[in-house]
Formats: C-alpha cells, sequence, structure tokens
C-alpha cells in the first residue's frame, strides 16, 4: 500500500464500504432488491459530510499538522487582543493555537485546513477593517472550496450605528458561500459585551474538550436560593441528572427561552477545611471584600500539592489561586414559572470526582442555601414571537432549553410542534415525561419522535429519527417551521446538522440560518 493511499482508505473506509456494499447488492440481487441497494447509495450521499473526522474536538489542529488558528480583522486593536487571549487560553489547555490577522491565511492555506476560530470588528457604517477588505477580496477572487473547514466567529462592534456587526455577518456569509461548516451560530459583542466574551469563552472551552475558563472580565453574580434538587432518573445506566429550582433572594429578574444561567460554583466545604488545616490558617479571618477566608478559597481553584502554598499567609493564599470559571447551564423554565429551573447532569472527572460546576449544584450546595448566579441574554437561540411551528431536535440535558422553548409557545398559544429527544433508556432517562406525555395529548407537541439508544441491540439516536423522517422535515419547512438543536456538540450536534445539509441543501439550510430559522444551543 502507497504512503499515499493509507490515509486516504483510512478516512473514507466507511464510505467505501457502503459502496461496496450498495454495489455488491446490486449485482448479486433480482431487480426487486435494486431499490435496497439505492437506498444505501442515497443514504451515502446524505452521510459523507458526517464521516469527515470530528473527533478534532478534543485536538483541534488540521490534518496537515498546523495549528489551530485564531485569526482577527482589527482595525483599532481590540480584535487582536481577544485573539491573543483566545490563543493563550487554547495555549494553557494543552492546544496548539496561533493567534495571526485574517490575511496571513492565504486562500490556499484555508481551504486545507480544517478548524479556524475568527474574531472580526466592524468599525464605521458596517465597513471592513483596511487589511481584513483585501482579505475578502482574495476570497472572492480565489474562491476556495472550504468545504472541508469548521468555523467559529465573533464580531465585535457598536450598536449606536447602523450596521451593528456588518462585516463579521458579511463574513459568516462568504465563508459558509464556499462551503464552509460553522460550528456554533456567530456570536456580536456590542462594544466588548462581557457577556457575549464569556459566551466565546465556554466556545473555546468546548472546543478545547470541556475545559473551563476563567473570564476576562469579571462578573455581577447574584445570590440565588436553591428550592429544590431531584434526581430525574435514579436508575439510569448513565449519570444521574437533576431537576434544580432556584429563586432569587431579591426579586425576579427578566429572562425568555434560550437564555442561559451562568454559575459562580464553589468547592466542597471539606476540601476548603483540609486546605486550612494543613496550611495551618484561619478561615473565619476576614479579608479583601469582608468575605471569610473560607468562603473566598471555596470560589478559588485549589491544588492537590500544596506545598507551593506551605509558608504563605492568607492574602498570598489567595493571591496565589486563581478563581474557578463559571458553568453555563441552558435555563429550562420562564419568570411566570415563578423560580429559574436547570437541568444538570452530575459530571465525574478521570479520577471519578464530581465535576466542580455540576458537583456544587448537584451534590454540594445545599437545599435553601445560597447559590451565586446571573442570567445571560443568549440571542443566538432566541425566537420571534411569530416563527412558526417548531422542529426541536436534542439529547440529554439539552432537553431543558427546548422544555424552556415549549413553555413560551403555549404561553403565546401557539400550538403543534416537533420534538425529537433522544437518551438510553425509556423506563427512567424521558425527562419532564408526564410534562412531554400532557403537551403531546393536548396536541402542544404534535409529534414526538423519542430515540432511546440502550433499549435495543442496535443504538438508535435522534439523527437516525430525523433522517427517516426527511419527507416530514421538508414539508414542515416548506409551511415555514423553524429549526431548533439543543444538546451535545460532539455526536448529536454535529451529526444532526451534517444530516440537515444532507437532506435539505447547503442553500436551504444557509437561508434557514440568515432568516433566523434554524437556531443552536451546544455545548
Amino acid at each position: 500500500m502507497t504512503p499515499q493511499l493509507a490515509p486516504f482508505l483510512q478516512r473514507y473506509w466507511p464510505a467505501l464500504a457502503c459502496l461496496s456494499l450498495a454495489a455488491l447488492l446490486f449485482w448479486l440481487q433480482p431487480p426487486r432488491h435494486i431499490s435496497a441497494a439505492l437506498a444505501v447509495l442515497a443514504w451515502l450521499g446524505i452521510c459523507v459530510r458526517s464521516w469527515r473526522p470530528r473527533s478534532a474536538c478534543a485536538v483541534p489542529v488540521s490534518e496537515t499538522g498546523e495549528p489551530l488558528f485564531v485569526a482577527y480583522a482589527s482595525q483599532s486593536g481590540q480584535a487582536r487582543a481577544f485573539a491573543e487571549l483566545s490563543a493563550e487560553q487554547l495555549r494553557s489547555a494543552g492546544i496548539a493555537a496561533q493567534a495571526l490577522p485574517c490575511d496571513a491565511l492565504r486562500a490556499e492555506r484555508l481551504a486545507s485546513s480544517s478548524r479556524l476560530l475568527l474574531i472580526a470588528s466592524t468599525y464605521g457604517e458596517g465597513e471592513a477593517p483596511d487589511h481584513a477588505a483585501r482579505w475578502l477580496r482574495e476570497l472572492d477572487q480565489a474562491q476556495p472550496d472550504l468545504s472541508r473547514l469548521d468555523f467559529a466567529l465573533l464580531g465585535l462592534g457598536d450598536r449606536q450605528y447602523r450596521h451593528f456587526c456588518g462585516f463579521a455577518r458579511q463574513l459568516d456569509q462568504r465563508l459558509q458561500g464556499l462551503g464552509a461548516n460553522p460550528l456554533f451560530d456567530r456570536l456580536e459583542a456590542d462594544r466588548g459585551d462581557p457577556a457575549v466574551l464569556r459566551q466565546w469563552q465556554q466556545q473555546l472551552g468546548v472546543l478545547a474538550g470541556g475545559q473551563h475558563f476563567a473570564a476576562w472580565q469579571a462578573a455581577d453574580y447574584q445570590p440565588w436560593q436553591l428550592l429544590a434538587r431531584h434526581c430525574m432518573n435514579p436508575t439510569s445506566q448513565g449519570r444521574p441528572a437533576f431537576h434544580l429550582r432556584l429563586q432569587p433572594t431579591d426579586y425576579m429578574p427578566a429572562w425568555q427561552a434560550g437564555d442561559i444561567a451562568e454559575v459562580a460554583p464553589c468547592q466542597p466545604t471539606e476540601r476548603v477545611e483540609a486546605l486550612l488545616r494543613t496550611l495551618q490558617l484561619d478561615g473565619q479571618l476576614r479579608l479583601g471584600d469582608g468575605q471569610s477566608l473560607s468562603a473566598q478559597l471555596a470560589r478559588r481553584q485549589l491544588p492537590d500539592d500544596l506545598q507551593s502554598l506551605r509558608g504563605l499567609d492568607a492574602e498570598a493564599v489567595l493571591q496565589t489561586l486563581p478563581l474557578l470559571a463559571h458553568r453555563d447551564y441552558s435555563i429550562a423554565s420562564l419568570p411566570d414559572d415563578g423560580a429559574l429551573e436547570l437541568l444538570v447532569r452530575l459530571l465525574q472527572d478521570a479520577k471519578g470526582q464530581p465535576g466542580l460546576g455540576s458537583g456544587w449544584l448537584c451534590q454540594y450546595a445545599p437545599i435553601g442555601g445560597a447559590v451565586e448566579l446571573r442570567i445571560r441574554s443568549n440571542p443566538s437561540f432566541h425566537l420571534p414571537t411569530a416563527s412558526g411551528p417548531l422542529i426541536l431536535i436534542g439529547n440529554g440535558t439539552g432537553l431543558a432549553g427546548l422544555r424552556a422553548h415549549l413553555r413560551e409557545r403555549e404561553r403565546l398559544g401557539q400550538h403543534g410542534h416537533w420534538l425529537l429527544f433522544g437518551e438510553r433508556n425509556a423506563a427512567c432517562d424521558l425527562f419532564f415525561a408526564d410534562e412531554l406525555r400532557t403537551w403531546q395529548r393536548s396536541g402542544h407537541i404534535s409529534r414526538l419522535d423519542l430515540a432511546f439508544s440502550r433499549d435495543q441491540a442496535q443504538a438508535v439516536y435522534v439523527q437516525h429519527l430525523l433522517r427517516d423522517a426527511a419527507d416530514e422535515l421538508r414539508a414542515w419547512i416548506e409551511r415555514g417551521a423553524s429549526l431548533l438543536l439543543c444538546g451535545s456538540l460532539q455526536g448529536m450536534g454535529e451529526e444532526v446538522d451534517a444530516l440537515l445539509h444532507g437532506l435539505l441543501g447547503q442553500q436551504q439550510v444557509t437561508a434557514l440560518r440568515e432568516a433566523g430559522r434554524y437556531r443552536r444551543d451546544l455545548y
């Protein structure tokens, strides 16, 4: 086998296997089975996009060995600064990342890349930075095939101008027109909005394999009281998922379906006390903002090896330990429900220890105690009042964000939606089962498709249900339906997006996205 042939076979062996099977069926079987062979060929055409290696979420480098580029289009230097911060955080997570001006990426280099992050400033009335305008003209002339490129885009602008983030929107449209696939919906930051920048950092964390990065700017968290916590799937084969209800200690803020709860987690009390004992420090000592040393340590990253902290006084210890990064959760309720509701899965690290965010919410935060939280607007997952029937697709705890949209549509008197949801086992993993069945009986959900991967010998996922309902999908889209996709990026999110491109075509998917009729909240 030649060196050139080996990587080709390794990359495309599923496609070749399907082609071989289709050819065999076509050659050996009588005419009545020819349709089976044709079906295999048709399904192959849909799946080619999803067979493209996407495990690079954990190791986002190009197939040529190049680093993950964080390209910037900057006029005043702000986009460059954020690109360099992004690259620095990715490198801290072990990712080979490099910040560089967008015009350093020639068309042929861009065509050979598999992933790209872009931070694009707009100045004046929708104008591109000078060097970025030249780059865009080069792309227009070269017309490179970017079908292998996945990208994420952060736009920087000022809403006082008529064409807010105009260049970022133009760039997004141009890249998709050349075949590139957006990993996330475009983010737009008004004058460096800290909430949008944190959302960008959350996306960086996803691309770095689930990392949580400290915010570039401090967030204004408010205390919320944890009213209730209930395990939704106590007998599940998978990790437990908890339904939580929280109330603000002051007043109920406004939010809408699609928004995010940004939680500041805390370390378990036992771990903080163990550190204080080892370092022989007084946890009740008041420092800085008046909080006790114990309370301030609970909000910081605590090392396993305390040798570097020995001999330091309390202030030096606090200065040495960075703050914990926030965790983001889709809100599953509306303000009219009287509480902020979350659906959180308890995660574990490689050592079997609970995740900091999920462990805090699902195990350690006391019922009746305070949880530091702020609500972050998430416009890319909002819907206008009139948006037609909804096709809601999700898995696992992604049901939280979809539930909020179903509740919002119910209050608006808009019924007849289609929900496709996947989990492990029907007996214990259908979250909010009574509510979903009630909506189904009333017609609020006119179609409910459920995929439980462990209930049969061959795993079934929501993307399989969507594939089998391709004709219905097209019919719903033709009568004005909007698509909402919520859940895990790797696996479900990427495969559903690839399937939609195969079933509807890239041009229609792009048109749906630009019209606000295809929205995603993936993590």
